[in-house]
């Protein structure tokens, strides 16, 4: 993960059999250690779901807000929070 400046906090290097929702509570834990008091992420509409928010309960008190483009969109749209995100996993 990094910050809004782009300086990376935690890293974890997994195989590229994981699928990123798999792997991202090893990041978590991780992030937890290296940032006690970072609680807000922002993510992608691939880690919504109760799967990974499950996950992480024994990880850490995390609030996850999931940054979603529209459904009526066509195209590429700048979407408010989205480059956080996109930079954070890019």
């Amino acid at each position: 993960m990094t910050d809004t400046s782009g300086h990376r906090i935690a890293l974890t290097i997994h195989t590229t059999n994981i699928q990123d929702w798999d792997g991202a509570p090893l990041v978590f834990a991780r992030l937890h250690w290296e940032a006690p008091k970072l609680c807000h992420v922002f993510a992608d509409g691939g880690y919504a779901g109760p799967k990974l928010r499950d996950a992480l309960v024994g990880i850490g008190r995390w609030t996850m807000q999931v940054v979603k483009r529209s459904d009526t969109a066509k195209g590429f749209e700048v979407l408010p929070l989205r480059w956080v995100v996109e930079r954070t996993f890019a």
